[in-house]
């Protein structure tokens, strides 16, 4: 019989490694040069953090399945998940270049955010979803520290120019909230969606050596 396992449409190598540290076995099903995944997540006009990440998210999650039909892939369940930072209801993107990502690091300075992730896991043509949001307060952020961290690249392709599991940590005072969803995947939300879609997805983790 063969061991079930889900299909994760996404590169992001943080939420690859949260998956396996809940033991769950995936393959990776991502976007084809042929797909402009970017433009899933272009923000529309007035519209808020909890909808956009639920649009984006439900957009990936059709554009998965259409992906896995197209490639005539085995069946199995597919997790999408999109995070996006927010202050107010101002959402505070990817950056751009450096000279945003400073920016973006500078409005976070001393103040709290939101970190809103979705998740959906799409089996057959029913999609079931849900959501995550936290709350972080970060100190003040130095800029001599901003110019090395913005320096070091890790600001790029993150939502709010930062990784809560990256140096940005030492300056965050408060989380409330899940610190797998600030990373990028709620592992409670998702742990809940992949035991409801069945087939025990979730596989004990291994003894330690």
């Amino acid at each position: 019989m063969t061991e079930p396992f889900v299909y994760l449409a996404s590169k992001s190598p943080r939420r690859q490694e949260l998956l396996r540290q809940i033991g769950v076995r995936f393959e990776l099903l991502v976007p084809g040069d042929d797909e402009d995944a970017e433009a899933l997540e272009a923000l529309r006009a007035g519209e808020s953090p909890t909808r956009y990440v639920q649009r984006v998210t439900l957009a990936k999650a059709e554009a998965a399945r259409e992906r896995l039909s197209r490639r005539a892939l085995a069946p199995a369940p597919i997790l999408v998940s999109d995070t996006t930072v927010a202050i107010g209801g101002t959402i505070l993107g990817k950056p751009a270049d450096a000279a945003d990502a400073a920016r973006l690091l500078r409005r976070l300075s001393g103040r709290t955010h939101r970190v809103l992730s979705a998740v959906a896991v799409v089996r057959g043509r029913r999609i079931e979803t849900a959501l995550n949001v936290s709350r972080v307060v970060f100190a003040r952020l130095p800029p001599g520290w901003i110019d090395a961290y913005v320096a070091s690249g890790e600001p790029m392709d993150k939502a709010g120019a930062y990784a809560i599991q990256g140096d940005a940590a030492r300056y965050v005072r408060r989380i409330d909230g899940s610190h797998s969803g600030i990373m990028g995947l709620p592992l409670y939300e998702t742990s809940r969606l992949l035991r409801g879609a069945g087939q025990g997805l979730a596989t004990p983790p291994s003894s330690p050596r």
